[in-house]
């Protein structure tokens, strides 16, 4: 994926990884799709082929800590299943191939394979051209980096304990369309603490930044409540943003529907302060790899936030389950 809006496709084994849920929208878009099938057999969970302890010749990472790192990000469908095949030592000192199966117990899908390098540090991984987190608890780090410094507008618990920061750009449609879902979690996970971040992505957005501008002096004048008021009347009225003078009357009046000067909050978007926020926001986008928008970070996973509702809600509540936090 490039750093643009985000696009529910794909590479099956590849968005597995990054977005688990990816693989759970293929499969229903396969089952949407699909012609009705000739009776034929019902399918079967995969039988894998038995690995060759002659593909186990690495010293780390071991067994356990792969399978962790699996169980952490597909754990969530009971249905996934997978076989490490393989820890291989290359020519790099302490770069080592780890070659697993993956399938799921109701036989839909073919078995894929999945290729990857583990690094020196045994705290992530190469597949493919991106670098992501690996380890039994992979995404700790991202979730310590998240309680840090995701400081945007909030719905919820003032606790952190289970921590969803939506990264977000108000000119991007895939985003607009998240916000149903982002609704029903407020509604459904009333002990979470629900984050918004701006992500705008100028290079393709050109109103992003002055959106993302106003939405923080709106925050910072009135607080997260009348954020969100606002946050809503934009997205509703993101077909304003497509010019510099659309975009100010549709901010200017989704600032007077949160109750707000439109005028205060203008003058405040071009302060020197106010874009130091929204590029402390980008950055920790970028620290987070994060290339994509709508992302949800959930205690440090990152899901795409216009994923389907009901396999959205599994992963929180597994996530949850992983990181100890009563729901």
């Amino acid at each position: 994926m490039v750093r643009s809006s985000a696009r529910l496709a794909s590479a099956a084994v590849l968005a597995v990884l990054f977005h688990p849920c990816f693989s759970a929208i293929a499969q229903d878009a396969q089952a949407q799709n699909a012609p009705a099938p000739a009776a034929s057999p019902a399918p079967t969970a995969p039988v894998f082929p038995k690995p060759d302890p002659a593909d186990f010749t690495a010293t780390t990472p071991t067994k356990e800590v792969v399978a962790g790192f699996m169980q952490a990000n597909l754990g969530f469908d009971e249905n996934n299943v997978w076989q490490i095949q393989g820890i291989q030592k290359t020519q790099v000192e302490g770069v080592s191939k780890v070659t697993v199966l993956i399938g799921d117990k109701t036989g839909r899908q073919q078995p894929s394979r999945l290729a990857f390098f583990t690094l020196p540090d045994g705290k992530h991984i190469i597949i493919n051209d991106r670098i992501i987190p690996f380890g039994e608890r992979p995404f700790a780090d991202y979730r310590s980096m998240v309680q840090q410094r995701a400081n945007g507008p909030y719905r919820g618990a003032a606790a952190k304990d289970l921590e969803l920061v939506e990264f977000a750009d108000f000119q991007c449609p895939h985003c607009k369309e998240a916000q149903a879902n982002m609704e029903k979690l407020v509604a459904d996970f009333p002990k979470a603490r629900i984050v918004f971040q701006n992500y705008p992505i100028a290079a393709i957005h050109p109103q992003a930044v002055t959106a993302a501008s106003y939405a923080t002096c709106v925050a910072k004048q009135a607080g997260s409540t009348a954020f969100f008021q606002f946050a809503a009347a934009v997205f509703e009225g993101q077909d304003g943003l497509s010019s510099p003078d659309g975009a100010t009357l549709t901010l200017n009046s989704a600032a007077t529907k949160a109750g707000l000067d439109p005028a205060k909050v203008a003058a405040c978007a071009t302060t020197p302060e106010t874009k130091a926020t929204v590029d402390a926001s980008v950055q920790l986008a970028s620290d987070l790899n994060i290339n994509s928008v709508p992302t949800l970070m959930v205690n440090g996973r990152q899901v795409p936030a216009n994923a389907p509702y009901e396999t959205l809600k599994s992963i929180i509540l597994y996530q949850a389950k992983l990181d100890g936090v009563a729901q």
